[in-house]
């Protein structure tokens, strides 16, 4: 019994494999940093059940957080899922705001009807470092959109990605965490209190970490 959706949703991603924890092994992040945790929530969209419990908390904390929205927009490209399947059950619009321009036709940055003033809610599955997700957001404001805030799936919660959302000036709501996550790890014995260590001190300072 998990007495929060924190908990919850920490223990579905590392039923499914939808995070992997290697500290002895790490992996190798494109950014080229070394990491002892590889998280892609996109694998829970396989799980009918998973997928639905975690789309339900999503819009659970919409409906909270951001009762006046009016369109949901997905960051390209694992917030679209999401933010499509929210987007039917709360019957509001659908946008999503691509990584670059396409290269041809109407060389969209972002694809949907975005009509300036409404009320928007930017959808992630994993905020990082938050450069990525708040350049969609900049997109967005800058197409006239009322951007109240961010939800997503998990945080890795890097003091650079606090710092650049609070500079911004943009909230940030997300259904679990790194430190809930290591938590839930320990508890149901994947990982011992050494190996907890090894991954707080990564998240601590990332760029430069080493397995040891």
């Amino acid at each position: 019994m998990y007495t929060t959706t924190k908990e919850s949703i920490a223990e579905k991603l590392l039923q499914v494999e939808a995070v992997k924890l290697s500290p002895q092994k790490p992996f190798k992040w494109a950014s080229g940093w070394n990491s002892p945790i590889y998280c892609d929530n996109r694998v829970a969209l396989s799980y009918p059940d998973i997928r639905a419990y975690i789309t339900k908390c999503l819009i659970d904390e919409i409906k909270e957080k951001y009762p006046t929205v009016e369109v949901i927009a997905g960051v390209a490209t694992a917030g679209i899922p999401q933010a499509s399947i929210i987007a039917d059950r709360m019957s509001k619009s659908l946008i999503y705001v691509r990584a670059k321009p396409k290269d041809h036709g109407m060389t969209n940055l972002i694809e949907g009807k975005i009509t300036p003033g409404q009320k928007v809610v930017v959808v992630e599955d994993l905020i990082s470092t938050g450069g990525s997700s708040l350049k969609a957001v900049e997109a967005l404001k800058e197409q006239g959109a009322n951007v109240l805030g961010m939800i997503a799936i998990f945080t890795y919660g890097f003091p650079i990605a606090d710092e650049a959302f609070e500079k911004a000036d943009v909230k940030l709501v997300t259904l679990s965490n790194y430190h809930t996550l290591l938590y839930v790890a320990v508890k149901n014995k994947i990982l011992d209190e050494a190996q907890r260590e090894v991954l707080a001190k990564w998240q601590r300072n990332p760029s430069e970490w080493n397995a040891e």
